[in-house]
């Protein structure tokens, strides 16, 4: 799996674009803002999406998905739906977080724990990870050992969870079960920030560790 990373957004969230080397099939995963500069990144690669999929609906992660989905006539898929009362407050969340108004929109598919996600020839797994949210999910492609987290895990870090219905205790079984129990050289594409492994956090990620949170 090749991912293409485009920084949007004051918070300079993540957004990917992963493509299936074998077949060009592509995905745009958490368009958090700034479609245009989304557009203009896939117009260079050539590339042309089939899909927009949903971590969790943080405005900062999905806020140009109705522009593209309009644009590229493709759906929105994800996240789970313990999500969608955050869907529903887009406009909420845009006073909140200080962004242009956005309004609500609901995915064409929601996602559950187990279910795989084809783009392509990838088959990514859909892992359900409450905890920053209650319906965040993460992608994981098996052959490349690549796992898209979103604002699950960071380098050094985890989520947050002082947002309604946050859980820091159900965050961090998130990450045990969900995301500990993959092999140590899986590379960990986060949400905000540089990527970081699996073995690397379980070494040495402090707030999974007990000395902090």
């Amino acid at each position: 799996m090749q991912v293409f990373t485009i920084p949007v957004t004051p918070f300079i969230q993540n957004c990917r674009v992963i493509v299936c080397p074998e077949t060009q099939a592509t995905a745009i995963v958490d368009p958090g803002g700034e479609a245009e500069k989304v557009i203009a990144q896939l117009d260079t690669l050539g590339l042309v999406p089939s899909m927009i999929l949903l971590t969790h609906a943080h405005l900062d992660h999905v806020g140009a998905s109705t522009e593209l989905s309009e644009h590229f006539n493709i759906e929105i898929i994800g996240p789970h739906q313990g999500d969608q009362f955050w869907l529903e407050a887009l406009p909420m969340q845009s006073q909140m977080f200080g962004f242009p108004n956005h309004a609500a929109f609901l995915p064409s598919k929601w996602l559950n724990d187990g279910d795989k996600v084809k783009v392509g020839n990838l088959a990514l797994e859909v892992r359900h990870c409450p905890g920053h949210t209650p319906g965040h999910v993460v992608f994981y492609e098996p052959n490349s050992k690549q796992v898209l987290v979103g604002d699950v895990l960071f380098k050094g870090s985890v989520g947050r969870t002082d947002f309604p219905k946050g859980d820091a205790a159900q965050l961090k079984q998130s990450i045990q079960d969900k995301l500990f129990t993959l092999p140590d050289e899986v590379v960990v594409h986060s949400g905000h920030g540089e990527n970081t492994s699996i073995g690397f956090e379980k070494a040495t990620n402090p707030f999974m560790s007990g000395r902090f949170g």
